[in-house]
């Protein structure tokens, strides 16, 4: 079973992960106050700026303080670009 960090030291199941998005459209605010109404959302932003939703296979919804695309980065094996730019982000 291959895991991605998706920041702060927290880990998912790569083959969980059915899309990763950017939290600043509408229709994804909508879907993550559903979400939360539900129990559904895992917060993982430690209290940071969301910058990337994480929709999972069991309908959970992940909030992150690591952008979409360095997550993704991740999910394709390449990990030491990402972790130099979160650094420098930080």
């Amino acid at each position: 079973m291959k895991f991605i960090s998706i920041g702060n030291g927290n880990m998912v199941a790569a083959h969980r992960v059915i899309s990763i998005v950017s939290p600043d459209s509408a229709p994804i605010k909508r879907y993550i106050q559903d979400a939360r109404d539900a129990g559904r959302v895992i917060d993982v932003s430690c209290g940071r700026r969301t910058r990337s939703v994480i929709f999972t296979d069991s309908d959970h919804v992940i909030l992150s303080a690591i952008k979409a695309e360095t997550i993704s980065n991740r999910l394709n094996g390449q990990y030491e670009q990402d972790d130099e730019e979160e650094a420098e982000e930080e």
